[in-house]
């Protein structure tokens, strides 16, 4: 349940790719008058939004295979298994890792050469393989502990308030999510290379290669995972009937996705001039300087991380424990779709830069970069988080009711969705400002407000399951605020130090975007009365027209309004729009 580049997040989200820009290309973040580069252009991020859209759609694909076949409740179990691996994942390897990885590999190619940072790559890779194999292997021994850990309330509680399927025990239950969580420990040893595969093309201005390469991991967690079920699980391979085995076969198929998305952007990295060697020398100013930044960004990235792995532990103590783990990981999921669109998608090519800007001291270039980086991403996420909260229950519907995902499933979905569509434009905004605060050399603000975060949620999570015995929809709500109390304390400290964040331009710009974002949840309300009211009634093909019309509408009207009240990205993109279909 895990955010960023997880292994659905860029950095993760079919097209063909462009031709990768060579280390004299034309840069593709194209600068305003009088600044080198002033912000994240809307067609370079466009292209990254493709290739995550891909990715998305295949994690998609991935948890409706899981559901439809497994159910909510092993579904939930799978999730517990892997949600260790993916915190470590998210902390260290696409979090803080990647993050200090990139500020201090661009600062180099700028002040040093393309070969200096080619060899503090090298060093980094040695030592992120060494150590994350030893975190992988002892995620291994410690498994037994870590699940029951992260799954008290299963203990505590036993069998109170649980729906088991016929013939389990929690015991059972836990015992096979401890196996799974073994199989899949190794993914972190392998996607900890993968990001920093990704920071050295994004550093190069290389962006669509690695956002689609998440795209490969969720076709070998697919493919891959139904080839070992069928081999592994003679069941499975002669009736199609899904095992406790077969739930295996998927754990083996997130490996061979992880191998997947790193082998694809292999070609893309020989080809910006980089080769592959062991260099153990790690008595070194630049790693010094990775691993300066890394301890801070691992303590600041923990703010959203911790609060899903407390939810995991208070979930176990809600009704329908297993199931629950299902609902809150599918509702992290739709988030995740427009999180790495947009969100991900604008972070990844502002980074690199603001990382070059910040060579120059606080100019008013970054200010300028940064603050368009913002107004892009809500432009993008505002729209997204209303629609999934007004059209909530029919997008569960549509995607994942069938097999052995019930409409009761999907009505204790809808509430956690609503929640994530919430925390969706502060978690976006979130993963623009929080890797600046690196690049400036204050890497200790992100921490302490991460800090300040994690013992809001964990209160909150205490008082809503303990005290008011609310269900696994608070927990969502509770991952939510703490998302924006993280933004607003963040955008707070930045324009502090940055002298000012062009918050009057970025407040006209939110008004416009209310204005535009109520035209379009009139018209998605509206539907709902009308086209949606028979939902229940409908078959598929006419659900999926209907659903399809309605968020058409929506988006037409909303980008209509936008270009009407000249809001300037909207501008920008519907001019590419209108370059790439005049082209047709």
């Amino acid at each position: 349940m895990s955010p960023k580049p997880d292994p659905d997040k860029v950095g993760q989200a079919s097209c063909l790719p462009p031709e990768e820009p060579s280390q004299s290309a034309t840069p593709t973040v194209a600068p305003l008058p009088h600044t080198p580069e002033s912000g994240p252009r809307a067609k370079t991020t466009g292209l990254v939004s493709i290739a995550i859209l891909c990715s998305r759609i295949l994690g998609l694909i991935r948890d409706q295979v899981l559901t439809g076949m497994f159910g909510t409740f092993f579904n939930g179990l799978f999730t517990a298994a892997f949600r260790t691996p993916n915190m470590l994942r998210d902390l260290f390897a696409e979090g803080a890792l990647s993050t200090a990885f990139v500020t201090t590999f661009s600062k180099k190619m700028k002040t040093e050469s393309d070969e200096a940072a080619w060899i503090l790559a090298r060093k980094m890779l040695t030592l992120s393989l060494c150590f994350m194999t030893i975190v992988a292997a002892a995620g291994v021994a410690l498994a037994p502990y870590i699940v029951r850990l992260l799954n008290v309330g299963w203990v505590m509680k036993q069998a109170e308030g649980n729906l088991l399927p016929e013939g389990w025990t929690l015991e059972r239950a836990t015992e096979l999510t401890i196996h799974l969580s073994q199989v899949m420990y190794p993914f972190i040893a392998i996607v900890s290379i993968t990001a920093l595969v990704m920071g050295m093309l994004n550093s190069k201005k290389v962006f669509f290669i690695p956002a689609v390469a998440s795209a490969f991991f969720n076709l070998g967690c697919i493919f891959g995972g139904l080839l070992a079920a069928w081999i592994i699980d003679p069941i499975f391979r002669e009736t199609g009937k899904v095992t406790e085995t077969s739930l295996t076969g998927f754990a083996i198929g997130t490996l061979i996705g992880g191998i997947l998305q790193l082998a694809v952007q292999i070609p893309s990295l020989r080809k910006v001039g980089f080769t592959f060697g062991l260099d153990f020398k790690w008595k070194d100013q630049g790693v010094r300087d990775v691993l300066h930044l890394m301890w801070p960004s691992v303590i600041a990235a923990s703010g959203t991380q911790v609060a899903v792995f407390l939810n995991s532990i208070f979930a176990s103590f809600t009704p329908g424990q297993g199931s629950n783990l299902s609902w809150l990981g599918i509702a992290q999921r739709l988030q995740q779709l427009p999180l790495g669109l947009f969100g991900v998608a604008v972070a990844t090519v502002t980074l690199p830069m603001l990382s070059r800007l910040a060579t120059d001291g606080m100019s008013p270039a970054f200010r300028t970069a940064l603050s368009k980086g913002l107004r892009l991403v809500l432009f993008l996420t505002v729209p997204s988080a209303v629609g999934m909260a007004v059209l909530g229950h029919e997008i569960v519907s549509l995607i994942f009711e069938r097999g052995k995902f019930t409409a009761h499933d999907v009505t204790q979905t809808v509430g956690p969705l609503q929640a994530a569509a919430f925390g969706l434009v502060f978690y976006a905004c979130i993963k623009v400002v929080q890797p600046a605060f690196y690049t400036i050399g204050r890497r200790f603000i992100p921490m302490t407000v991460s800090l300040g975060v994690i013992v809001f949620t964990a209160t909150m999570n205490s008082i809503t399951v303990f005290v008011l015995e609310w269900g696994h929809t608070a927990l969502a709500w509770a991952t939510a605020l703490g998302l924006m109390l993280n933004f607003t304390a963040l955008y707070l400290c930045m324009r502090k130090f940055a002298n000012g964040m062009e918050t009057r331009s970025l407040a006209r710009a939110l008004i416009k975007l209310a204005l535009a974002v109520t035209t379009m949840a009139a018209i998605c309300l509206a539907a709902k009365a009308t086209l949606l009211a028979p939902w229940s009634t409908y078959s598929l093909s006419s659900k999926l027209l209907t659903l399809g019309t309605t968020i058409t509408a929506a988006a037409i009207a909303y980008f209509t309004a936008t270009h009407l009240l000249k809001v300037e990205e909207a501008r920008e993109f519907l001019s590419i729009l209108t370059r790439r279909l005049g082209k047709k």
